[in-house]
């Protein structure tokens, strides 16, 4: 019987050839096709801010991360960390079918889908039913009394 994890690596890159990123929900969630594999999919909390300001100081905090070093990006009820690995490789901690991940981005991608927490961002057709989707999932899952 294994005992310890099995951590996943899937990498992503804007020039990839192959779609990774399934979008980015009303809520600023990244929806991503782990590896390109679109039947594996996963969300992860994005940035969320209510002003240029707050959204420039975050991307100047981002470009400004050495190896080793990370930021915390707090949303209301979650969050994600960003881990410098190097000088163009950047992780975010997930779970892949329950098991640990971590999503490795160029810094490009980072930035790209740090832009989307722009206030006036405006998420696309395709990105609403993203949505949609997760809160469909939300209401199948059973309640439980405390």
């Amino acid at each position: 019987m294994m005992t310890q994890p099995f951590i996943l690596s899937p990498r992503y890159r804007l020039d990839d050839s192959s779609p990774w990123l399934e979008g980015v929900d009303p809520s600023r969630r990244y929806w991503l096709a782990v590896n390109s594999n679109q039947q594996l999919q996963v969300v992860i909390p994005g940035l969320w801010v209510s002003s240029v300001q707050e959204l420039k100081e975050v991307i100047l905090q981002f470009r400004s991360l050495q190896p080793q070093e990370k930021m915390v990006i707090k949303r209301m009820i979650s969050g994600f960390t960003i881990q410098c690995i190097s000088s163009n490789c950047y992780a975010i901690q997930g779970r892949v079918n329950g098991a640990l991940a971590w999503h490795l981005f160029d810094k490009e991608a980072i930035e790209s889908l740090l832009m989307t927490g722009h206030p006036d961002w405006i998420p696309s057709p395709q990105d609403v039913e993203l949505g949609r989707k997760l809160l469909e999932a939300a209401f199948r899952q059973p309640a439980y009394a405390i």
